[in-house]
């Protein structure tokens, strides 16, 4: 029996198409446990080689797993015309590109380092308190404090999960843009190395990170800036060393390598919940980057057994 669906309200139209999905996967319950039993596998199986190939291949690892992040929100932008976004992605793009380029010459600028961090430092503060704004917005929501200034639920709702969406994607995608400058950049000054031995000796007068002058001890007040020694007893302009460690992801010291004590630098707790938005940052780049891939590469095995 053909069901006229255009005289037929929203949610009565949903309820037939549910129906008539039901009535199709009627008896298909050991293709469904198939489908699961491959989803699962090609999890495991993804996990496995994504964490090998990062511990073998750092470096390729990350710069396709960038590349990734950088590029698929695009396709899912254009399709969905998500032209705000759009626009904001280009912005952040074309400005980023200019810093990347600034990062990556050789010789290095002595104002570059600055540069860089400042405007990755920028991004990540603007991220963090974008995401804040929507996550309060999110559960402002869902306690129904949304009524109180006469806003819809669906619009609030909207509104909290657009700015968590931005947050978090724009958090995660300059930390890894400033660690990648971070890298060239302090490879390119010389106090350090990936993998190796530094190409030149550092003295206590000379920060590693930007390669410019100490000018305040670290017992003294800065009128501009103070000086951060960390517990190796090497000494950075705290400006540089916080950069280095919040934006740039390391937790090594720029020139010997030794573990950052990073309970010790924050010790500040208003600071501290920087430290844990970095991890979880660090976890959303696996579910931005791999996650579409996986189910595509999941949606492509079905296709060719078959399954529905």
């Amino acid at each position: 029996m053909q069901v006229d669906m255009s005289d037929l309200s929203p949610e009565e139209q949903w309820r037939v198409e549910h129906a008539r999905m039901h009535a199709k996967h009627r008896g298909h319950e050991a293709m469904h446990a198939e489908m699961v039993l491959i989803l699962i596998a090609t999890l495991v199986v993804a996990q496995l080689l994504l964490v090998q190939w990062k511990q073998r291949h750092p470096r390729s690892y990350n710069m396709v797993t960038l590349f990734q992040m950088w590029v698929v929100p695009l396709y899912f932008t254009v399709k969905l015309h998500w032209w705000r976004f759009l626009v904001i992605w280009i912005l952040f793009s074309a400005v980023t590109a200019f810093v990347t380029f600034r990062a990556t010459r050789k010789p290095l600028v002595q104002t570059t380092p600055r540069l860089v961090y400042k405007w990755f430092l920028l991004i990540y503060k603007i991220s963090y308190a974008t995401g804040i704004v929507g996550y309060m917005a999110v559960m402002f929501t869902l306690f129904g404090l949304n009524l109180l200034f006469k806003i819809k639920p669906e619009d609030a709702m909207d509104f909290g999960i657009s700015l968590l969406f931005y947050g978090l994607y724009y958090g995660v995608l300059e930390r890894d843009f400033a660690e990648m400058c971070a890298d060239y950049m302090a490879s390119t000054i010389g106090f350090y190395s990936e993998s190796g031995m530094p190409t030149k000796h550092l003295s206590d007068s000379v920060c590693a990170v930007c390669g410019q002058q100490i000018f305040v001890d670290v017992s003294e007040e800065g009128i501009i800036e103070n000086t951060y020694r960390l517990s190796c007893n090497h000494v950075f302009h705290e400006f540089c060393i916080r950069g280095w460690c919040i934006v740039g992801k390391k937790q090594t010291c720029p020139y010997c390598k030794e573990k950052v004590d990073l309970k010790r630098m924050f010790s500040n707790p208003w600071e501290r919940p920087h430290v844990m938005y970095g991890q979880l940052l660090d976890w959303l780049r696996y579910l931005v980057a791999w996650q579409p891939v996986i189910i595509g590469l999941v949606q492509g095995i079905n296709y060719i057994l078959g399954l529905e």
